[in-house]
């Protein structure tokens, strides 16, 4: 079975906004073994839908669209698809109904113009929006199915957890299909291609897919399969990944999460441990990282930003002689900054950071890119020198990374 997704709005086109819709529903389908074809977005005007939906049923058994179900005169969805299927709008009670006990709910007379939200085409299927005042539509169309949904995130998010994929799964028969997805750290999608050439072989000589998801700092590989048996690929799949740590125990991290910073969380809540960072050329990164996970108030106490030297000396008590000796990007400063920020926030880990992150400030010795990274944990304190490239962004998400991961290597010994 294939699906394809349609957003509807000039808001995206013009990059007002970011489609977000896409993504989600395509992560979705994909969970319930529906295999998207292909992503379009398109403006506020007929004749790019009525194109977009007939193009799509030639490669697509189940069309989404998303967008332009308002009730303003520039929302011109419901109009338009009521013309595609020869049909007229026809005024639903259940509708209006929901649309009214909304209003009511939030204690605000309903305007007159959302009346006309309860009017749909005669043919189709209205799916209740409880989260918003534009039903869902369903419609069946040359053996396909088309569905209309808000461009709200959360309204259509409700409507594909409570109707849409209900209905589909009643209605098509689908295949299982289970994925794993493995991340690595502090390699190059490259050098790990090589590493793995013989077991990526392996894989899709057992008639798996195997994807490389590179970003800044990290490579995900998803290994997914296809097939009637959701045990029998949970099996196959889990004999491949139980392989990888063993192939790179350097690069390995975990699986089942795309973040080091849930993995980090979870090492050291099963250790009892607290963690603190001293962060200067990845600008409170790694803090904003480790707290972006829920719970992360269990173990992580704070950070102290010390992009001056005055600060490393004042706060982190990092001493001159080893800025002046050695410099601010050097193995002594940042194992005094790592120590420092333990010893002042009273953690029992902690994290560091001092490089050249760039575009300028780089020397013979010490080029753009230069990042030196400590940890500490109980058992001592380690440090590492990288050399990253010469993009600014990229290098505070390269260290940032790298960082989280030291202290991963360090959490498990």
């Amino acid at each position: 079975m294939k699906a394809e997704i349609i957003t509807i709005g000039d808001e995206i086109l013009i990059g007002q906004i970011v489609d977000t819709n896409s993504a989600w529903m395509a992560n979705i389908l994909f969970d319930h073994g529906i295999e998207v074809a292909q992503i379009t977005s398109i403006t506020d005007e007929k004749n790019h839908i009525v194109n977009a939906i007939e193009d799509a049923q030639t490669r697509a058994n189940l069309i989404l669209i998303t967008g332009g179900l308002g009730p303003t005169k520039d929302d011109i969805t419901k109009a338009t698809l009521c013309e595609y299927f020869d049909d007229q709008l026809e005024f639903r009670q259940d509708v209006f109904n929901q649309v009214k006990s909304l209003f009511d709910s939030y204690g605000v007379e309903m305007p007159e113009v959302n009346r006309h939200q309860a009017e749909v085409p005669s043919e189709c299927i209205t799916l209740m929006n409880k989260k918003g005042t534009a039903p869902g539509m369903w419609f069946r169309h040359n053996e396909k199915v088309i569905v209309s949904m808000p461009g709200v995130p959360y309204e259509m998010k409700y409507l594909m957890e409570q109707e849409v994929l209900p209905r589909v799964k009643s209605e098509f028969d689908t295949p299982e299909l289970v994925y794993k997805t493995v991340l690595t750290q502090g390699i190059g999608e490259s050098s790990l291609m090589e590493i793995l050439a013989g077991w990526e072989t392996a894989v899709l000589d057992d008639d798996l897919k195997l994807a490389w998801l590179p970003a800044a700092g990290k490579v995900r590989l998803r290994i997914s399969g296809k097939g009637t048996s959701r045990t029998a690929l949970e099996t196959k799949i889990a004999a491949y990944v139980k392989q990888l740590p063993a192939l790179i125990p350097e690069h390995y991290v975990g699986y089942e999460t795309d973040a080091l910073e849930v993995e980090i969380g979870n090492l050291l809540k099963k250790k009892g441990w607290t963690v603190s960072t001293a962060e200067s050329c990845s600008g409170g990164n790694i803090a904003r990282l480790l707290t972006s996970i829920a719970g992360s108030s269990a173990y992580f106490e704070g950070s102290v930003v010390s992009y001056s030297n005055k600060v490393k000396e004042t706060i982190l008590g990092v001493s001159w002689e080893s800025i002046k000796n050695h410099g601010a990007v050097s193995k002594q400063v940042v194992e005094e900054m790592v120590s420092g920020v333990r010893h002042k926030l009273g953690t029992d880990c902690a994290i560091a950071t001092s490089g050249i992150a760039g575009p300028d400030g780089g020397t013979a010795d010490k080029p753009v890119g230069t990042i030196w990274i400590a940890a500490a944990t109980p058992n001592g304190v380690v440090s590492e020198r990288f050399q990253f490239g010469t993009d600014r962004e990229k290098n505070i998400l390269r260290s940032s990374q790298t960082a989280l991961h030291l202290l991963q290597k360090e959490l498990l010994k």
